[in-house]
């Protein structure tokens, strides 16, 4: 089937869900090789979570071990699941488990069973749909043109309508994720080619999102329209003609596989890889970009490179605002590793007070730790987080965070450092309050459930035991950035967790119809 692009991008409306029937099956139905891995479930802290990361691959011998070598780099994106899709030229076979990456591809009989030089990969983080192996990515299908799997990093904000109005019309659902929706819209859709069909789905959803896909004849990669969620492009040399081709949602992913960064995909880009080279289409028409500013603040690794700003450099400039912003007399600047390092370190050298590892962490900590009882969770944050009295004992002390969610996390910390011996404790946070929850790919608590939407900074200092707490501004944070303020009318970033300006839809959310996604219980 070839790849040409016919859909007219100026269409406004491509075949939609009214007239189509599903189209026949393909003569090569059922040409997935699935092979599931154990259930685990894992417990949650007081943090934001990105809901996913994403890794693809195109003409790599043993594509599978280098997007578990992918994954394994995207860990800190989501740690709930993982699966990979790997495409042989004949068939595509599939590997997906609960879990963290090392435990379901450190068996050289996994790797062995994901046969192929093409693949992509997914970690999962969920903000829709339970943590249960059906919801794991890829998601896979058997299309009229082949197959075709799917991994999908962020939210679709119309899924739920979208989902209730392809039920109704016959498409039977497998999951409770909102990246299902993507795959009855491609099955449903008139056009012929995969593209096209790509195309047709992705302008019936609204939402924040980056994916990747792998037909038998194309890896593709998509970002939304505003680039609010990342992707970026990277070259692996000397592997056939054309090279191998790397996308994933973050380059300190390209190192590790020994592939060169080429370019972030453009917001709106759909990046078509195959065995004549790299193709761009830009079907969606130009709109301001608002990439997500959280990734600087927390998200990404911090040897990572975002929209061509480094985020070690970035986090460092923040937190140097945040000194200039509100400093404070204290003998030392404590970061709350391992995420505030990097903050406290340039609030530190602004500052000129004495950068020191007053809480150290352990990192050997799993996530399925059985908290049975109120006071061992209570204890749990010690877990993570010991304090180092030698260092903390009659000291002034700043702490640098970076963010502030229900507060339960940043009260066990302040009380660990104030038994220490702390004589005052101060907290500095590298981002402005979160007073509103993301629709966006973010796991964030209802907006009843975050400290700062409820309360002003005195009141959360008095809540959480501090002796005094600053945020740095949303100015601020943009200055950090390299913007000379936040612009109202035309902010650079998508803040909504800060300021509540939300720059896409939010259909599912004004919907009030019954929102149950499933009656089977796992």
């Amino acid at each position: 089937m070839p790849l040409a692009v016919r859909l007219d991008p100026a269409d406004p409306d491509p075949a939609r869900l009214d007239p189509a029937d599903l189209h026949p099956a393909h003569p090569h139905l059922g040409q997935l090789h699935d092979h599931d891995g154990p259930h685990e479930r894992g417990d949650d802290d007081d943090k934001l979570h990105e809901e996913c990361g994403v890794f693809g691959v195109w003409n790599l011998p043993s594509a599978a071990a280098v997007t578990a070598l992918g994954l394994h780099a995207l860990q800190h994106r989501g740690q709930e699941a993982t699966g990979i899709v790997t495409f042989d030229g004949a068939r595509f076979h599939s590997h997906k488990g609960m879990g963290l990456v090392g435990d379901n591809y450190s068996d050289a009989r996994v790797i062995a069973g994901l046969p192929g030089s093409n693949a992509i990969g997914h970690n999962r983080y969920a903000t829709t749909g339970d943590t249960i192996l059906r919801n794991v990515q890829p998601l896979y299908a058997d299309f009229e043109f082949g197959g075709f799997a799917v991994a999908h990093n962020g939210n679709l904000t119309n899924a739920h309508v979208l989902r209730r109005t392809l039920v109704r019309r016959g498409c039977l659902f497998q999951s409770t994720s909102d990246s299902e929706v993507i795959v009855h819209l491609i099955a449903i859709s008139l056009y012929s080619t995969v593209v096209d069909r790509l195309i047709d789905a992705l302008k019936q959803v609204v939402g924040a999102y980056s994916l990747v896909a792998l037909s038998n004849e194309a890896l593709l990669g998509v970002r939304d329209p505003l680039g609010v969620r990342p992707l970026i492009l990277g070259r692996v040399p000397n592997s056939g003609p054309t090279g191998g081709w790397v996308l994933a949602s973050e380059t300190c992913a390209l190192e590790i596989v020994g592939a060169a960064f080429v370019r972030d995909v453009e917001p709106g880009e759909i990046v078509v890889i195959n065995d004549q080279g790299v193709h761009s289409i830009k079907p969606f028409g130009r709109t301001r970009e608002r990439f997500c500013v959280f990734e600087y603040i927390y998200f990404a690794r911090p040897d990572s490179v975002m929209e061509g700003l480094p985020v070690y450099a970035a986090r460092k400039q923040i937190g140097a605002e945040l000194a200039r912003e509100s400093g404070v007399p204290a003998d030392m600047v404590v970061p709350v590793p391992d995420s505030g390092v990097p903050a406290a370190m340039g609030y530190a050298i602004e500052s000129g007070i004495p950068f020191e590892l007053g809480i150290i962490r352990n990192h050997y900590v799993g996530r399925t730790f059985i908290e049975p009882t109120d006071h061992i969770r209570h204890l749990g944050v010690k877990l993570k987080h010991s304090a180092n009295r030698a260092v903390l004992a009659g000291k002034r002390v700043i702490l640098v965070d970076d963010s502030i969610v229900r507060g339960t996390t940043s009260r066990k910390i302040v009380e660990m450092v104030r038994a220490a011996g702390a004589t005052e404790v101060h907290m500095r946070v590298s981002s402005p309050p979160t007073q509103h929850s993301c629709f966006y790919g973010i796991d964030t608590p209802e907006r009843s459930e975050l400290l700062a939407a409820g309360h002003d900074v005195d009141e959360m200092a008095r809540l959480i035991g501090v002796d005094s707490l600053a945020f740095i501004s949303i100015d601020g944070l943009y200055r950090a950035l390299g913007q000379s303020g936040r612009d109202p009318d035309q902010p650079h970033y998508c803040d909504a967790c800060f300021t509540g300006d939300y720059p896409i839809a939010r259909p599912d959310q004004a919907d009030n119809a019954d929102r149950q996604l499933s009656l089977l219980v796992e």
